[in-house]
């Protein structure tokens, strides 16, 4: 437990900000999903905004929003070819 004044407002900040992030995730998992199951250009563009917004605020470092985005558009490039065969 938290002696000082100081600790215990970082104890209350920490707490709000994992709450934050936590939420943050959470979308980028279900946009990311969403986008790889339905294959919609819309889908991905905000898929990708999720990951640079999250990665913009600190929820998530840049090159692994830069690594999920590329995996993201490799895999909606290959969607795309094998539906046209």
């Amino acid at each position: 437990m938290a002696h000082s004044k100081q600790a215990l407002k970082r104890n209350r900040q920490n707490q709000k900000a994992r709450l934050a992030n936590k939420t943050a995730r959470s979308a980028i998992k279900s946009a990311v999903k969403k986008a790889s199951s339905t294959g919609a250009a819309n889908d991905q563009a905000a898929a990708m905004k999720r990951l640079d917004k999250a990665a913009s605020k600190g929820v998530i470092h840049k090159n692994t929003a830069a690594r999920r985005k590329s995996r993201l558009a490799r895999a909606m490039n290959k969607k795309a070819a094998a539906a046209k065969k």
